[in-house]
C-alpha cells in the first residue's frame, strides 16, 4: 500500500498538542467568517514537525503572499470559487515574491517560498463533473475533494466516495469531509484502489469546540490509520 499523509485541519485552541502528534500536514485556516480563522501572530509549535497549510477563500494574491511569509506556509489551500486563471497567477506571484526573497536575503535562510504548493478544493455531494479538474492541472500541486455544505469546510459530514472511482487524472489528491474514526474502513478500501489519494483531512469530527481538537481521538486515528497504510508494522 502506498503512504498516504494525514492532514489535521482547524488548527487554533491547542496547535501544540496536535503539533506533537507529527501529523503529516497542520492546516490553519485564514477566512474571517470560518469558527476556526486562525488570527494569531505566529504558529505557536516547534517548527519542522508538519507541513504547514494555510486554507484561504476567494483571498487576494497579496493577502496569500503575506501570510505564506508570516507563516512559513508550505501549502496554500484554495478553498473558494478560484479559477484555472486565479490559480496559475498566483503561482506566477509566488514564483516572483520567492525570487525577491532570494535576492533579499541570500545567506538568512529564509523560508523559499518558490516551494510552496498550491491545491484546489472542490466541493462535492452526491454526483460531480470531474472534467472541470482538467483546466486546474497545469497550475496546481494537488486537488482536495471536501463535502458540499452550508459552510466553506467543517461540516462534519462526508460525501459518497464511490463517485471517486470516476476520478480521471493521475494529479493527486487529498480527500476531506466529515471524516472520523467510523471511515477507517472506508479509507481502507480507497487505499486499495489504484486512484491516486494522497492524504486525508481531518477537522470537525475530532473537536470538541471549533479549532480545540481532541488529542486521544486525533491519537486513536492516526494509529489506526497507520495499520492500514501500513499493515505489516
Amino acid at each position: 500500500m502506498s503512504n498516504i499523509g494525514l492532514k489535521i485541519c482547524g488548527m487554533n485552541e491547542n496547535t501544540a498538542e496536535v503539533a506533537a502528534l507529527r501529523p503529516d500536514y497542520l492546516g490553519f485556516i485564514f477566512y474571517e467568517k470560518s469558527p476556526r480563522n486562525y488570527t494569531a501572530e505566529r504558529i505557536f509549535y516547534p517548527p519542522g514537525a508538519s507541513q504547514n497549510v494555510g486554507v484561504f477563500v476567494d483571498a487576494s494574491e497579496a493577502f496569500i503572499l503575506e501570510k505564506i511569509k508570516r507563516f512559513n506556509l508550505q501549502v496554500v489551500q484554495l478553498h473558494g470559487d478560484e479559477s484555472p486563471y486565479n490559480c496559475a497567477s498566483l503561482k506566477n506571484a509566488i514564483s516572483l515574491e520567492a525570487q525577491r526573497s532570494s535576492d533579499a536575503h541570500p545567506n538568512q535562510g529564509v523560508h523559499n517560498i518558490k516551494d510552496t504548493d498550491i491545491w484546489k478544493v472542490f466541493s462535492v455531494k452526491d454526483s460531480f463533473d470531474f472534467s472541470v479538474v482538467k483546466a486546474y492541472e497545469p497550475f496546481v500541486d494537488a486537488f482536495l475533494f471536501d463535502t458540499k455544505g452550508a459552510a466553506k469546510g467543517g461540516n462534519g459530514i462526508t460525501f459518497n466516495w464511490e463517485i471517486l472511482k470516476e476520478y480521471p487524472s493521475k494529479k493527486p489528491f487529498v480527500l476531506s469531509g466529515g471524516i472520523g474514526l467510523e471511515e477507517v474502513s472506508e479509507i481502507k478500501k480507497l487505499i486499495q484502489s489504484n486512484i491516486p489519494l494522497m492524504a486525508v483531512d481531518v477537522n470537525s469530527k475530532f473537536e470538541d469546540a471549533p479549532g480545540l481538537k481532541n488529542i486521544q481521538k486525533l491519537k486513536k486515528f492516526k494509529e489506526e490509520l497507520a495499520t492500514i497504510i501500513e499493515p505489516n508494522k
